[in-house]
C-alpha cells in the first residue's frame, strides 16, 4: 500500500504530533528492516493516512490512535515517497 494524495498535509500533522524530529534522529535501517519483515502496522497507518487528508486536525485526531513506532513507519514513509517524487521532477 502507497501514501495518496497530499504528502504535505500527512507531513504536517507527523511534525505538530512530534513525531518527524525522533524519526531523522533514529537509525532508519533497522527501523526499515523491522518494517519489511511486520508490514502490517505500516499498511494500517497508511491506510488511515490516505483517507484522512482532508484537513491535518481531523488527521491528527485519527493518527493519535496509532503507537509511536507506526507513527515512525508513516513518517519514514512520507519521507521516501517525497524522495521518489524530488527524483522523479529532477529527472524531467
Amino acid at each position: 500500500m502507497y501514501l495518496q494524495g497530499n504528502l504535505q498535509t500527512v507531513f504536517d500533522a507527523l511534525y505538530e504530533m512530534g513525531v518527524i524530529e525522533p524519526v531523522l534522529q533514529m537509525d532508519w535501517q533497522d527501523a526499515l528492516k523491522e518494517m519489511d519483515q511486520n508490514p502490517k502496522p505500516l499498511f494500517e497507518v497508511v491506510k488511515v493516512a490516505n483517507n484522512f487528508q482532508t484537513n491535518v486536525g481531523s488527521l491528527i485526531a485519527k493518527l493519535e490512535n496509532f503507537d509511536e513506532r507506526s507513527l515512525g513507519y508513516l513518517a519514514m514513509e512520507v519521507a521516501r515517497e517525497f524522495a521518489d517524487y524530488h527524483a522523479r521532477d529532477q529527472l524531467h
